[in-house]
């Protein structure tokens, strides 16, 4: 319960606050690129119930038609201002609202998309399905260079699924385990300091 308020109360505020950079951020997406200002994807949410997450746009409208589900290094689909949106993390701000309507917390296990879902092993899964998905995370954390990594790999879809995917997977479980309310806010700032850094 404590979570879930500490949820509401900093999603809305941030939100409030922020809404003069949403709004320039929507109207530089919009006028960098044709296409919508948000992406929208389904994932999977907490029990297994999928919801659509929401980002700011930072690929062509016709990105998964030209490559594969997951981003590799200096992906040609990104553009002008999706490059700083990505490395600036503000293109995950609109998940605030995610989290103002219940379908996210702002710490949690990051949702995955539905095929890749059913690929965790079966305890694994039902333990991290037991809490909301969250905007960040320990593994948001250890692996904010992913997208290097997986560049760097023969089979960069292989390289996610059979090496980067249990890695976050183990530590999105021990955070389950774990997890209270301090330790979020703990991650929060880890969070804010990377961002800067």
């Amino acid at each position: 319960m404590a979570k879930r308020l500490f949820d509401i109360l900093c999603a809305g505020v941030g939100l409030l606050l922020l809404s003069p950079l949403l709004l320039v951020v929507a109207v530089w997406v919009k006028l960098d690129s044709r296409g919508p200002v948000m992406f929208r994807q389904e994932r999977v949410g907490r029990f297994g119930r999928t919801f659509r997450i929401h980002k700011f746009r930072t690929m062509r409208v016709d990105a998964p038609a030209l490559g594969p589900q997951i981003t590799i290094g200096d992906d040609a689909r990104i553009t002008r201002s999706g490059r700083w949106l990505r490395a600036s993390k503000v293109d995950e701000l609109p998940q605030l609202w995610d989290v103002l309507r219940g379908a996210m917390s702002l710490v949690g296990p990051r949702p995955e998309v539905p095929r890749y879902v059913a690929l965790y092993p079966a305890e694994l899964r039902a333990l991290v399905l037991s809490v909301r998905p969250g905007i960040t995370d320990p593994a948001s954390l250890s692996f904010r260079n992913e997208s290097e990594l997986l560049a760097r790999a023969a089979d960069p879809e292989r390289e996610y699924v059979e090496v980067v995917m249990p890695m976050k997977l183990g530590l999105a479980a021990d955070y389950v385990r774990n997890a209270s309310l301090m330790g979020d806010i703990r991650l929060i700032l880890a969070t804010l300091g990377a961002i800067k850094a």
